[in-house]
């Protein structure tokens, strides 16, 4: 006599578990993680971002001999519009463009800049700089200057120990080819350039 077989209840059946997944996690995977990291950090830093070593006393307090710095190539490629006083930029210096120099924007296209008794003036204001110590302004007065069209007028913060625009004239838009954004090195300096 055939004896009747009655199938499981539905919800008794259960589906057999997936197999864990290992697809990713081998050799190869993590070599092609590394090599898009690779790719996109040299990406950053040929294109974007360049680390430049500080060389010098003339940024002092803000930035110091040694210190290592961000770069950023990308900001001033669009056009002369976002170059802002105050800014600090790096540019190829003027009497001899192997080298580069960081200095702060003081003047602008079309600003008459003039220094009395260590006053900065432009366009016959007194510049407010916060960044200038008092112990490491100098006293010089420099007759006014007109800044012509895409020059800048560029200034050390630590004016006593600076090679700037007072002494070698403006600087050529064309040699601006930076903005310092942020310190990397030494750590307990790391943050925002001001």
């Amino acid at each position: 006599m055939d004896t009747p077989i009655n199938p499981a209840p539905e919800s008794a059946v259960t589906a057999p578990a997936p197999a864990p997944r290992t697809a990713g996690l081998g050799p190869v995977s993590l070599l092609r993680d590394v090599a898009i990291s690779v790719a996109m950090a040299v990406i950053l830093i040929v294109f974007i971002y360049q680390p430049v070593k500080v060389e010098g006393t003339s940024m002092m307090p803000g930035l110091t001999d040694q210190e290592r710095i961000f770069v950023n190539k990308y900001e001033y490629k669009l056009g002369a519009n976002n170059i802002h006083r105050g800014d600090l930029v790096v540019f190829h210096y003027p009497l001899d463009p192997s080298q580069s120099y960081i200095k702060r924007i003081v003047g602008l296209p079309g600003d008459r800049v003039e220094i009395l008794a260590g006053d900065v003036y432009v366009n016959q204001e007194r510049l407010d700089e916060p960044y200038v110590l008092d112990e490491f302004r100098d006293r010089d007065t420099m007759l006014p200057r007109l800044v012509p069209p895409n020059d800048y007028f560029v200034l050390g913060d630590h004016r006593n120990s600076s090679s700037d625009s007072r002494s070698w004239g403006f600087v050529d838009r064309a040699k601006i080819y930076g903005k310092a954004v942020l310190v990397y090195w030494p750590f307990e300096k790391i943050g925002r350039v001001r």
